[in-house]
């Protein structure tokens, strides 16, 4: 005898896609440490491109994110988790926090004077990326804005997990983790397409 169908609608994420994208997130959390760096001081390491590369990737797709946010906010609660662990991801390879869109500076100030200090007025412009600036390139339909989203992060993950082979285990597993994450994000943008 099988089970009636929950009344419940089916939408959001499903309990399964969270408990993925927290398990990334942990591991994620459990690749941040150590030191990948040559031992001859002769510039950065293979490791430390690689991260200064994914730190810029995350941050960019962040910015990509805010956009999407900013042309479609009935999108905020789907895409803002998203959007936040993308921040985390940048911040662990090395980037710097960025403010979530839409949240005053008063208020993040408030909530940590130190943070503040420690972010520049570049970093929200630099995370913003050129789709932030170019509004242009976010699609006017929902459906194509969140179709662009999941074709950057399966783009992003694609090219992380192909560099994992060019950099030593610590940074091999973090870009692991987060090439994961990101294809659980393909997976909640495309969930409900058919």
């Amino acid at each position: 005898m099988s089970l009636p169908p929950s009344p419940r609608p089916l939408r959001g994420p499903r309990r399964r896609s969270l408990l993925a994208s927290a398990a990334g997130a942990a591991l994620l959390v459990g690749c941040t440490g150590g030191s990948d760096s040559d031992a001859s001081g002769t510039g950065p390491s293979a490791a430390d491109r690689a991260r200064a590369r994914a730190a810029r990737d995350s941050e960019a797709l962040a910015g990509r994110y805010a956009a999407v946010i900013a042309a479609h906010p009935g999108l905020a609660e789907r895409l803002g988790p998203l959007r936040e662990e993308v921040v985390r991801h940048a911040e662990a390879f090395g980037g710097e926090r960025v403010a979530s869109p839409g949240a005053s500076s008063a208020a993040s100030s408030a909530a940590s004077p130190a943070a503040s200090a420690s972010v520049s007025p570049s970093v929200s412009a630099r995370a913003a990326g050129p789709a932030a600036r170019d509004a242009g390139a976010i699609p006017a339909d929902e459906k194509g804005a969140l179709g662009m989203l999941a074709d950057a992060e399966r783009k992003l993950a694609d090219r992380r997990a192909g560099a994992l082979l060019d950099v030593p285990g610590e940074t091999a597993r973090l870009l692991a983790s987060v090439a994961a994450a990101g294809a659980a994000h393909v997976f909640l943008l495309t969930e409900g397409d058919g």
